[in-house]
């Protein structure tokens, strides 16, 4: 698989976005095939914003990142689908990057690393010191059972091979469905890399996830895919 024939899909699960969605959107046209922006039913013009940007707009319930995720795996066409956050968290710049290892076939999976690249978004308030205790408590069952030595496995800035994507039968519908994905992956075999990418603060209003809230899910899914 070659750079020159390969065919990329970007995929923004985006809701209430309207701030930053479209410097995003710009940004990934740049070394995409197709961006489709996955809607979870905004009411600040989010979705008429990325209409104006002529990409794929798709409806979900806005239930949850996870709905989003399997969405756009669904109607995805490119053979190499990238995920990336609407919040201005991620830099588009990182994209060739990202997929590199897929196209010259090293990874099957790639995923940008905070803990590499560093973040913006970690220990300024109570929520983001347990969003990043609950990261690296999962880092390590994670690379304890499967003897990896993996650094984020929960960040959604990532590229998958999309036959990869479409095997996986992913059923977790909030942002549980990031590490649900690597387990899976691991369990089928599939080669799993980590690139260094900075995480900056988001540009505009705060994180709809409250970790302190949701965290039992996270353990749930743990427990039930880790072995």
């Amino acid at each position: 698989m070659s750079i020159e024939n390969i065919k990329v899909s970007v995929v923004i699960p985006a809701k209430n976005e309207a701030f930053t969605l479209r410097d995003i959107i710009i940004g990934c046209k740049k070394y995409a095939s197709e961006v489709l922006v996955i809607d979870g039913n905004s009411n600040d013009g989010t979705k008429k914003i990325a209409e104006n940007e002529g990409v794929k707009v798709f409806q979900d319930e806005g239930t949850g990142k996870g709905i989003a995720v399997k969405l756009g795996i669904e109607k995805a066409i490119g053979d190499i689908i990238v995920f990336i956050d609407a919040d201005g968290s991620h830099d588009t710049k990182d994209i060739p990057k990202l997929i590199a290892p897929i196209v010259n076939n090293k990874a099957d999976i790639v995923i940008a690393s905070r803990v590499q690249g560093g973040s913006d978004e970690w220990n300024r308030n109570i929520d983001e010191r347990l969003r990043f205790i609950g990261t690296i408590v999962v880092n390590t069952i994670v690379n304890l059972r499967w003897r990896k030595k993996f650094t984020d496995v929960q960040n959604g800035f990532r590229a998958l091979r999309a036959s990869a994507a479409r095997s996986l039968d992913l059923k977790e519908e909030i942002t549980t469905i990031e590490q649900e994905m690597v387990m899976k992956a691991l369990k089928k075999g599939y080669r799993i890399s980590e690139i260094s990418s900075h995480e900056y603060a988001r540009k505009y209003g705060s994180s709809v996830i409250v970790t302190k809230k949701v965290w039992y899910r996270y353990l749930f899914c743990l427990i039930r895919n880790i072995f």
